[in-house]
């Protein structure tokens, strides 16, 4: 099948020449932070930031395609951001419908699979069909994954998760004993998903608010000092790249891990020299 793309010839070749300098992480998820910021700086109101936010989505998501990303987890609206202004909240929930249906099209011509986790009944009912038509029509596409947590937060998520176990235990489905790292995972919303390989975080902040508890506990983390509307395609790249030197020794030594760090030796060397010979 082929794919539309919007992505310019030279960013086509640094994306070409990053798949070819070393692994790709598999699942990479997303704290896009700092819209309202970016647009207090540039003197705008925060709906500004939101918007310009969405479109830095769909250069990611593109760009994702192009490198074989197979899921992209997006934290796009927290359990705690109901906790904001009204007004904002109201706005970020139309902000979601229209650019469901702005994208809708797009992302099934794109081979993009989506997927929502959270509370899905605390959103609107016009947010909640939206999602669900968009998650109809692109459910048999395999290219990528994407995730949209909505209305979310990782401590909802294990309390959910043992909430199930505990019901079945005290059914006698399930014995204590019988409780593992398995069961958990396949008790969160994220059971049909692979841990995230990288985590990425906008705007600078240190912290992972609420989001992937679980399932973060081995993924590499990198903390991007742009605000979340200038994080593109070249920040995506540098993001991977640092992610390609990292050894991932999942409580491992380094001498039990040869052919990953022959390849994380000279990833940056093959990087540099496609790049350059462009």
């Amino acid at each position: 099948m082929a794919y539309k793309s919007t992505m310019t010839q030279e960013a086509m070749k640094k994306l070409a020449a990053l798949s070819a300098s070393g692994s790709i992480p598999q699942h990479i998820a997303i704290i896009p932070d700092g819209n309202g910021r970016w647009a207090k700086a540039k003197g705008k109101s925060r709906v500004f930031g939101h918007r310009e936010g969405v479109r830095s989505v769909r250069e990611i998501v593109e760009a994702c395609t192009q490198i074989d990303v197979s899921y992209l987890t997006l934290y796009t609206f927290s359990t705690e951001n109901w906790n904001r202004p009204k007004d904002e909240v109201s706005m970020l929930m139309r902000l979601l419908v229209n650019s469901l249906r702005q994208e809708m099209d797009n992302l099934y011509e794109n081979g993009v699979r989506l997927t929502t986790m959270g509370e899905m009944g605390k959103l609107p009912v016009d947010a909640q069909k939206e999602l669900q038509r968009a998650i109809d029509k692109t459910r048999d596409n395999t290219r990528l994954t994407l995730n949209l947590a909505l209305s979310y937060s990782g401590r909802w998520d294990l309390v959910r998760a043992m909430k199930r176990i505990a019901l079945d235990a005290r059914a006698g489905r399930i014995s204590p004993e019988d409780v593992d790292e398995k069961m958990i995972s396949s008790s969160l919303s994220t059971s049909s998903l692979p841990d995230p390989d990288l985590l990425i975080r906008t705007s600078g902040e240190l912290r992972l608010s609420n989001f992937l508890l679980w399932e973060l506990a081995y993924t590499e983390l990198y903390i991007s000092e742009c605000y979340w509307p200038d994080f593109r395609t070249d920040s995506l790249i540098d993001a991977i790249h640092a992610f390609q030197q990292r050894e991932r020794r999942f409580g491992l030594v380094s001498e039990q891990l040869p052919e990953q760090t022959a390849q994380r030796s000279t990833a940056k060397e093959e990087l540099m020299n496609a790049i350059t010979s462009m």
